[in-house]
């Protein structure tokens, strides 16, 4: 207290106090009591090829729409401010288009360099416009995506905070289902034996790949694994694309009986009225959108009624910011949400959503990166670590293909 009672104002002491503990730029504009501007100093971009142990088949495979996957092509951005915070992000392209999101992302990335990074929105939009003549959806927004992913996470670092609490998480853990054990090159009893492997490790549910040109055999394997496992355990399937309108309803009536969880991708990704038909006359829930690229696809996709669960891929739709518009949309038409692969993202963003979602659990990312996410009782757990909590392992390097550097490193 000042002679007189009179109370003495610590707040300027105090801002002076934490002040001295920030780098650089911040340091200053703490002493004068400006906002904290920072500036993007450095961008590295990798294209790194994930080698698969088994060739993946789904329907697409055995219909003869596509080959075997044997890779998966990433694209990581890391990035440097001028204060030495840091921040990782990836897309990812299956079969086609890894170098091609590559070299759009070189084209665009100079534009980044002096950037603030906490301005993530405002750079969202500059990036769209250096690359405008190719549009805002597909190849060119999977490309901003690993940018902007790396933003949400040195905006999360620099806060001490998993994305999940950046973003305002509702809970800190959320349910998991396990995919890579159901595909069809696998036989049904291999199968059974993953389901069974995916449940003692803690994952909920179990979905299964169907669509195959005989569909008794779709029948067959779904019988065999639901009555191998507990009856309380969830099971859903997914058609990938695979049936045409009528092939959905009676397939969707057939699998009536086994109470799934939702069945996924009937139909053409972009057969929004389709699905609409589906999701009205089936009991069972309809979920889709993985394969879009925009935020606008989603919405007429919803606007359709098409989706009882929307699967959104934030690396697919643009991004972390791309994501969010959608979801606020989602939330607003009361839908359930199950994001589509990359769970080191997904599960931040579905932590963030109001309603109780789901997140796909994938074992083939491992090899990238040194960090576990946990998984017990059926879910899966936000680590402590802040930002996406994730490092790229040495062998992660060792499979880059391309790289390149733009800036300085401060």
């Amino acid at each position: 207290m000042r002679a007189g009672g009179e109370p003495i104002d610590n707040s300027r002491s105090d801002r002076v106090s934490s002040a001295l503990a920030a780098p650089g730029a911040a340091l200053k504009a703490a002493l004068a009591g400006d906002a904290t501007i920072d500036r993007i100093a450095h961008v590295s971009l990798s294209s790194i090829v994930l080698p698969l142990t088994n060739p993946i088949s789904d329907a697409k495979v055995l219909t003869g729409r596509q080959r075997p996957m044997t890779e998966v092509v990433f694209l990581f951005a890391e990035m440097t401010s001028e204060d030495g915070h840091e921040g990782i992000g990836f897309s990812y392209s299956k079969r086609a288009g890894g170098p091609g999101q590559f070299a759009h992302a070189t084209e665009i990335a100079p534009v980044l360099i002096g950037e603030d990074p906490s301005d993530i929105g405002r750079i969202w939009t500059k990036l769209t416009w250096a690359g405008a003549s190719v549009g805002r959806s597909g190849l060119a927004v999977q490309a901003i995506a690993a940018i902007d992913v790396a933003l949400w996470d040195l905006k999360a670092r620099r806060a001490g905070l998993p994305l999940a609490k950046l973003l305002g998480a509702h809970r800190d853990s959320v349910r998991t289902y396990n995919t890579s054990g159901g595909f069809l090159h696998t036989p049904v009893e291999e199968v059974i034996e993953n389901a069974e492997k995916s449940l003692n490790a803690g994952i909920g549910a179990i979905k299964l790949k169907v669509g195959q040109p005989d569909w008794r055999q779709d029948m067959a394997r779904v019988t065999a694994v639901r009555e191998a496992l507990d009856p309380d355990v969830p099971i859903m399937v997914d058609a990938n694309q695979q049936w045409d309108r009528a092939t959905a309803m009676r397939m969707g009536r057939l699998f009536e009986p086994f109470g799934l969880l939702w069945i996924e991708e009937p139909l053409d990704a972009y057969d929004a009225e389709g699905h609409a038909n589906l999701a009205r006359a089936l009991d069972t829930p309809i979920a889709t959108g993985e394969m879009l690229s925009s935020v606008a696809e989603h919405v007429r996709l919803i606007d359709a009624g098409a989706a009882d669960i929307v699967q959104p891929d934030a690396p697919r739709i643009g991004g972390i910011t791309q994501f969010l518009k959608l979801a606020a949309y989602a939330e607003h038409r009361q839908l359930e949400m199950a994001p589509h692969f990359a769970m080191e993202i997904h599960l931040h963003l579905a932590a963030a959503y109001p309603i109780e979602p789901w997140v796909e659990h994938f074992d083939w990312l491992a090899p990238l990166f040194n960090e576990r996410l946990e998984t017990r009782d059926g879910r899966m757990y936000v680590s402590e670590r802040p930002g996406l909590g994730i490092t790229l392992t040495e062998q992660a390097r060792a499979w880059t293909a391309a790289t390149a550097e733009f800036g300085t490193r401060p």
